[in-house]
């Protein structure tokens, strides 16, 4: 933001033309860009590929977690979808996009 006042407080210098193109617009944009990359877009790629990585490694007997708060053990995988075992003893089949993530053995 300091840098955003520096810009907007400095002067032509005497003698110049006051119709030139304005590159503090253009840094300006380039710096909302890069901040925007690194508070969201990477991070949101980052958090992508762990979950690629999780479905990948995922196999029969791991406790999972679903996106809903549903803890329970896999049972069988399919491409699309998991079959959960619950604590009642319950099946439940559910996407695989819905497992949020691995619970501890």
């Amino acid at each position: 933001m300091a840098l955003l006042v520096l810009l907007g407080g400095c002067a032509p210098p005497e003698g110049t033309e006051k119709g030139g193109f304005d590159w503090s617009i253009i840094i300006f944009l380039v710096l909302i860009f890069g901040v925007f990359y690194f508070l969201i877009i990477r991070p949101q790629r980052k958090r992508q590929k762990e979950h690629e990585q999780l479905m990948q490694e995922l196999r029969r007997g791991d406790k999972v977690i679903t996106a809903g708060g549903i803890y329970g053990v896999v049972e069988s995988l399919s491409d699309d979808s998991i079959v959960i075992k619950v604590e009642s003893g319950a099946t439940l089949r559910v996407a695989r996009d819905s497992v949020a993530g691995r619970r501890e053995k």
